[in-house]
């Protein structure tokens, strides 16, 4: 799919506010609604859009301790990693987790109530996964940009 100026124009205003209705977009855009339409619906099969969701904020919740967990696995057999894999799916507290390169096999985002659940998100589940070598944490002090919007054409 060739992505166009209004593309990238439409992609911004979904990803500030997934609840503008399609009139609205079509206002700001300059285009029809039906043109509109048209072009959201194209972003959606083509996959750039791949779903909607709302931001939520952590503490807003009461969960106040977000950390970075660099994971090494002990052995990259296809078993161990499936198993992990599995196992931090099942887990609320994992909100992301990324296979990456570098000294760490995955990072992971976690996000708990506070130090005392993280403790034992630690030792009841993450330090009983079959296969993991070590894990280190990174407290998340602040945040400086989070959930902050993939502009098209400007990446």
């Amino acid at each position: 799919m060739q992505i166009e100026s209004k593309d990238h124009a439409l992609l911004d205003l979904l990803q500030k506010d997934t609840r503008l209705s399609n009139a609205e977009m079509a206002q700001q855009l300059g285009l029809s609604a039906s043109a509109c339409w048209r072009r959201v619906r194209a972003l959606e099969d083509a996959g750039v859009i791949k779903r909607y969701a709302a931001v939520v904020d952590p503490a807003a919740l009461g969960l106040r301790f977000e950390a970075i967990v660099q994971v090494h696995l002990a052995r990259h057999e296809a078993e161990n990693v499936s198993h992990f894999v599995k196992a931090i799916g099942r887990r609320d507290e994992i909100i992301e987790c990324y296979a990456t390169t570098g000294q760490a096999d995955y990072h992971l985002r976690v996000v708990c109530r506070d130090i005392e659940a993280y403790n034992a998100f630690l030792e009841e589940f993450l330090f009983r996964v079959p296969g993991i070598a070590s894990a280190q944490t990174n407290v998340i002090l602040r945040k400086f940009k989070s959930d902050t919007p993939l502009r098209g054409g400007t990446v």
